[in-house]
């Protein structure tokens, strides 16, 4: 079998971006069960956080509202905590706080570390180098633990947790960007680019970065799932937002000591929403792979 010209792998490209792949794109985003659940799970948290702007059944941030330690009821359907606060006003308000931290935090990475990522692997030299060491050694740190050294350091607060989850996740985005563009920056398309008199700014980001997102979309998923979590775990160590504020962590930390003593009900159900909303992101980043992964295609 012989080798393919040029010109010949150029049409097999265009033909692989025709409208019948284009079909099947569709199909398979409609056929996708790891889309559909994923989406529909991550609407539910949309939608409750949205509607705890505007109502909760019980005041979130008011003690005694109810008895201590009322287990799930008509009453109050998730029960109430040790000072008699209702657990299902602060479920819903907290997802204010987790939802709003993660998508937040994941948009200000994605966008920066895409930025840094392509101009490293497009110019390559100097710049390079000196991103690529930047970012071997701030990896050299558990993100866990490198997040409460930072939160320790300037203090609580949703504005310091989002800049501190930015900046842990630029690092990822930033490789993953470089490696794709790095990979297709001599590609006939980006030679093309070029031969047209487009700028290499142009050439970078008009035309490689739009063919290399793929990966880094799919990785957004897998990102807001970390984040969410870390977010949670600096709440149960009390480094996240003050102690009364609905946050899922703090949840789950006021409600530990009870757990010993059958009050199961005040860290469960946290624990379940930081379950469903980490899930629906991990089952969407395995829906974008399907998408964007030509060998996960078949």
């Amino acid at each position: 079998m012989k080798p393919l010209a040029p010109l010949e792998g150029l049409e097999l490209a265009e033909a692989a971006s025709a409208p019948g792949a284009t079909i099947r794109t569709r199909r398979r985003l409609r056929l996708s069960w790891s889309m559909r659940i994923g989406l529909g799970i991550l609407g539910v948290y949309v939608t409750v956080a949205m509607l705890s702007v505007f109502w909760t059944p019980y005041d979130p941030l008011a003690p005694g509202v109810g008895d201590s330690f009322l287990p799930p009821g008509q009453d109050f359907w998730l029960g109430t905590d040790r000072l008699g606060s209702d657990l299902l006003s602060r479920l819903m308000t907290g997802a204010q706080y987790d939802l709003g931290i993660t998508l937040v935090a994941v948009a200000v990475a994605l966008t920066l570390g895409t930025i840094l990522g392509v101009i490293a692997g497009y110019y390559g030299g100097v710049v390079d180098v000196v991103l690529l060491r930047g970012v071997e050694m701030f990896q050299a740190f558990p993100g866990l633990l490198f997040a409460m050294l930072i939160v320790k350091a300037v203090g609580p607060g949703v504005l310091n947790i989002i800049v501190v989850m930015s900046f842990i996740g630029i690092p990822d985005y930033l490789r993953l960007a470089r490696a794709e563009v790095q990979a297709r920056r001599n590609w006939p398309y980006a030679e093309a680019a070029r031969m047209v008199g487009n700028r290499a700014w142009q050439v970078a980001f008009l035309h490689l970065l739009p063919n290399s997102i793929g990966p880094v979309l799919a990785f957004t998923s897998i990102n807001a799932a970390f984040v969410a979590l870390i977010t949670a775990s600096l709440g149960f160590l009390g480094l996240g937002l003050s102690p009364n504020t609905p946050e899922w962590g703090n949840m789950i930390a006021r409600g530990q000591d009870a757990v010993m003593t059958g009050e199961w009900w005040i860290s469960f159900f946290p624990g379940l929403a930081i379950l469903g909303m980490t899930g629906a992101f991990y089952l969407l980043g395995d829906a974008i792979s399907d998408l964007t992964d030509p060998r996960r295609r078949r």
